[in-house]
């Protein structure tokens, strides 16, 4: 006998007991969602405590604006969408930002093979973890949220050739931290 759930109406349901700030509810929803939104906390922070701060910042955002989430559009998407906005936040009240001009910039190309084939997801959050928070935020931004730089420079009060600068920086930056760890594991 096959039994159909209507995960709708559950998700609903849900939704409804965190609007009536129902404990049992805001716990459901916190550990349903914990592991992926720790994850995008992570990208954007130096360190797990502070990925924690963010993460529970968050969650209480989430909470409290639960009743602005719209019924049939992705609640993982709207959180999502949440946290990184927290994780930007946290960047502009706890980092004095440095700008750069695009012209110190340049790009770095390679004929060698594709290290990053080898690394291991862990190796890469740990890199981009040592980013400075301007080049971290940037690069989180753009490579991992898909924001235009335009979208960047508007959120982070920066110019557009800054955003693209720090991007190129990040960049350069992580394929140094990773070619360096890749040459170490190698040995």
């Amino acid at each position: 006998m096959d039994i159909a759930i209507n995960l709708e109406n559950q998700e609903k349901d849900l939704i409804q007991a965190c609007i009536s700030k129902e404990r049992w509810a805001q716990k459901v929803l916190y550990e349903e969602n914990y592991g992926k939104l720790m994850g995008v906390c992570l990208r954007y922070s130096n360190n797990r405590d502070d990925a924690l701060d963010i993460l529970h910042e968050g969650f209480i955002k989430v909470f409290k604006n639960i009743e602005k989430y719209q019924p049939g559009t992705s609640l993982n998407a709207w959180m999502r969408r949440i946290m990184v906005n927290t994780a930007i936040d946290f960047y502009r009240k706890n980092v004095r930002r440095r700008t750069e001009d695009i012209d110190t910039a340049f790009d770095v190309k390679t004929d060698e093979a594709d290290a990053i084939s080898k690394v291991s997801e862990k190796e890469i959050l740990e890199a981009v973890q040592t980013l400075s928070p301007a080049y971290r935020v940037v690069f989180n931004m753009y490579v991992i949220e898909g924001f235009s730089h335009k979208e960047i420079a508007n959120k982070l009060e920066i110019t557009e050739s800054t955003s693209r600068s720090n991007l190129v920086k990040a960049r350069i930056k992580l394929k140094s931290i990773l070619k360096s760890r890749f040459i170490r594991n190698e040995k």
